[in-house]
């Protein structure tokens, strides 16, 4: 007998016949099965989530400028200007020098080293006179804004047009609308690595050994996925962009919403689908993952140069990846909505173990033009640990480099 065809799908237990289905209770959310919450796997769901608050508050720290003050800028400028004055002076002293040597060999008169000392001592007053005058601008700017300065920036775009903006700066050069810092880099030469945003959304299930996807306990229409993360992609080879290597991490939350009024139930180290007591409004399991992908990414590029930089553009080119990824489930969770015998509407929110697979990884590609992607992903570890029957996630939407 085929297992999805029961109307109790129970994941992991060997073999379900009827009597079975008839005999077994109705459940309830409330009722919570046996052990399946382990010590060692507390612990690593407390690692997982101190390794996705540590990565989140680097990127905090990363995205977010941090104002250190203009006074201690204002303490170097003020240094600098007897900085400046004994270096005019040695500068002096080694034109005085020249002149004098010059004038023992009798290359020059005495009247003409007169001359050409009194003009090198008059270029170097006016060189300190001139220096000084512009740190002492560049000290009372930084004074009455406080740091913060209006200033023109080149912008430095994978794009052939080029101009120019104004932005607030700090003293320090870090751009006030740190949304926007990613065009206040100093212009490079050659960038061989660039970032993205990354955002993925779609259709959701999950294959069952010895089943097809069309005999999947699940919805289609209603299990979804989403994926947001950051992304570097750097180029391979140092004259070509042909090849390219994608990296970084993402959060998954991948949904399943199983059919004919079932739940997901905890029985000792296994995970089953029970018929529910109550008419279902929603039935919806999630699972919370923290991965880092890795992709070889092929595609053509525009190639364009000017005198300050080369640049390799992908707007408006074809690009596909192949590749996989690896990490750690943060946790899972399964919302219900129905209501009671009473008619009262009841909604739960059920944070538990479910014994969902502490370790996540798999294979994923994408296919697309620039920025926007086909997307498909493929869990190889099972969803659930221990399963007599193993479920593995799948995965089909689309993909946005941002």
């Amino acid at each position: 007998m085929n297992h999805l065809s029961n109307p109790c799908y129970a994941h992991g237990v060997g073999s379900i016949n009827n009597s079975s289905i008839i005999n077994r209770p109705r459940c309830h959310p409330s009722k919570k099965g046996g052990g399946g919450t382990g010590r060692n796997k507390n612990s690593m769901r407390t690692i997982s989530m101190y390794l996705a608050l540590l990565i989140l508050s680097l990127i905090a720290q990363s995205a977010v400028a941090q104002d250190q003050g203009y006074k201690e800028e204002v303490a170097t400028l003020k240094a600098r200007k007897k900085e400046i004055t004994q270096q005019e002076k040695d500068a002096l002293k080694l034109e005085i020098q020249d002149i004098n040597k010059r004038l023992d060999q009798k290359l020059i008169s005495v009247e003409e080293a007169k001359i050409l000392k009194e003009a090198a001592a008059k270029k170097r007053a006016l060189n300190i006179e001139n220096r000084i005058a512009i740190v002492d601008n560049e000290i009372a700017l930084l004074e009455r804004n406080e740091g913060k300065l209006l200033v023109l920036q080149e912008r430095d775009s994978t794009e052939k047009t080029a101009g120019f903006e104004f932005d607030v700066k700090r003293s320090d050069g870090t751009s006030i609308f740190a949304k926007r810092q990613r065009w206040r880099r100093d212009v490079k030469y050659d960038r061989r690595t660039y970032s993205d945003l990354v955002l993925a959304i779609g259709f959701n299930n999950a294959i069952i050994d010895g089943a097809s996807l069309g005999d999947s306990p699940y919805k289609t229409g209603g299990s979804r996925f989403f994926e947001m993360g950051w992304a570097w992609r750097t180029r391979v080879f140092k004259n070509s962009n042909f090849m390219r290597i994608n990296y970084g991490f993402s959060f998954q939350f991948n949904g399943l919403k199983p059919k004919d009024n079932q739940i997901f139930v905890v029985n000792g180290d296994q995970t089953e689908l029970q018929d529910f007591e109550f008419n279902l409004s929603k039935s919806k399991f999630r699972m919370d993952n923290l991965v880092f992908p890795l992709h070889l990414e092929f595609g053509p590029s525009r190639f364009w140069q000017t005198d300050e930089k080369i640049r390799y553009s992908l707007r408006n080119q074809f690009r596909v990846g192949f590749g996989g990824y690896g990490g750690f489930n943060i946790g899972s969770r399964q919302k219900l909505k129905y209501r009671n015998e009473s008619g009262n509407r009841i909604k739960e929110k059920l944070k538990r173990d479910y014994n969902v697979s502490d370790f996540v990884y798999g294979l994923s590609a994408y296919i697309g033009v620039e920025g926007v992607l086909l997307y498909a992903k493929y869990d190889l570890s099972p969803i659930f640990e221990n399963a007599v029957v193993e479920q593995n996630n799948i995965s089909l939407g689309l993909r946005f480099d941002l």
